[in-house]
């Protein structure tokens, strides 16, 4: 179903990295981790890759324990309440209960994720070496992992459809205008997402015959993506608990355990032979040949760059002669208020004119693109981007 590409073997810093991808007929694997380069000792390297790595692994394992504290914390204040106050509110402990259930739920799943995922890297396995007694997992870990189950929500889910709507069917319309497939064969084109997540947008863009390959760094989100891709055959054959963690602006009680339900397609469903695949890594150490790519899509991604200025060289450089840079999202610049973290944070304007400064020519531009992102549609709270839109060319 999938090829499977190989890189150069480098170790990282401090957040999730690896690389991707299978042979026809088989799994999407996941190649040797790829990071930024370090100045420690390779043995050094390898140790912390390997910490990392089952930190995550921790994480995932520790998630049912954790919800059920901050379950238990619920009880313990509503049961400090005055018993008048108590008795106004009889359905109070059996809404708890139902969010304990659905937190067992989840952590079933999140279980079925990792059970694999020492063997899913191409030519690199971790063996646990002791890693395998749970510890608590730091909050940062957590709300990484809570976010990623609402990344199954936006992905790969009927409720997640009206996102994708937004965000990913403007790239591959512009995908199909500039590649058409009436004038050019779509298994010759080749596109780049980055950031690709859980994998839906670059799946998309393989479904409609294009050669594609995702690229991601997070071990959240390529654990799941990993799950989805490789291990999920049938139409919403799991489900997941995402708004539990939600305590509050719920309209409903029950709004907090409403299920979700996926994949809402099967995975598995691409065309005969398609190049599709998966990197897993840092995207600026991976790509680095010249001239490569016919299309790089970016979708909510340039704003995780430290430095978004190497992000547009990195672009420029990979892009073939005559290549278009497809992107749609915000500038949530991540490491704006994270202390010792280095963080360019350019307005759009600026932003631009960088990009023209490089050389490209906009073909397409609209500055404004409405759109939430994992967003809980029951919620009394919604976040919403005016995101820019634009599509930008490397002369030939």
């Amino acid at each position: 179903m999938f090829t499977h590409s190989r890189g150069q073997r480098r170790r990282r810093d401090s957040e999730e990295s690896e690389r991707n991808h299978a042979e026809p007929g088989g799994d999407l694997e996941f190649g040797s981790y790829t990071a930024r380069r370090q100045r420690k000792s390779p043995e050094e390297e390898e140790r912390l890759e390997r910490e990392h790595f089952w930190k995550i692994i921790n994480t995932f394992t520790c998630y049912g324990s954790h919800i059920h504290e901050r379950v238990n914390r619920a009880e313990r204040q509503f049961l400090s309440l005055p018993k008048s106050q108590q008795n106004m509110m009889p359905n109070f402990q059996s809404n708890l209960d139902r969010i304990r259930k659905c937190a067992d739920h989840n952590q079933e799943i999140l279980q079925l994720i990792v059970n694999d995922c020492t063997c899913m890297f191409e030519n690199k396995e971790y063996s646990n070496n002791g890693h395998n007694k749970p510890t608590p997992a730091s909050t940062f870990d957590m709300d990484k992992l809570k976010s990623t189950i609402k990344q199954f929500v936006r992905d790969w889910s009927e409720e997640g459809k009206s996102e994708r709507e937004v965000c990913y069917q403007p790239i591959i319309n512009e995908i199909l205008k500039y590649f058409p497939k009436d004038k050019c064969d779509p298994s010759d084109i080749t596109i780049l997402v980055p950031g690709a997540g859980l994998g839906r947008l670059a799946w998309e863009i393989a479904m409609h015959g294009y050669s594609c390959q995702g690229n991601e760094w997070s071990f959240f989100m390529l654990f799941s993506s990993n799950f989805v891709l490789n291990r999920c055959s049938e139409i919403n054959a799991f489900k997941l608990y995402p708004w539990i963690h939600q305590f509050s602006n719920n309209v409903r009680s029950v709004d907090q355990v409403q299920p979700v339900y996926f994949p809402d397609v099967n995975p598995h469903d691409l065309p005969f032979n398609p190049n599709f695949s998966m990197t897993a890594g840092d995207f600026q150490e991976i790509y680095t040949d010249k001239n490569s790519w016919d299309c790089v899509a970016t979708c909510f991604f340039i704003d995780t760059a430290h430095n978004i200025l190497d992000y547009v060289e990195t672009i420029w450089n990979i892009l073939k002669p005559g290549g278009i840079w497809i992107n749609l999202g915000p500038l949530l610049y991540h490491f704006e208020n994270l202390a010792n973290e280095l963080s360019i944070e350019l307005s759009y304007e600026d932003l631009k004119n960088v990009i023209l400064q490089h050389g490209f020519l906009m073909e397409m531009e609209r500055e404004s693109v409405r759109t939430t992102y994992t967003v809980n549609p029951l919620s009394m709270m919604k976040y919403f981007f005016d995101c820019v839109f634009f599509v930008a060319r490397k002369p030939e």
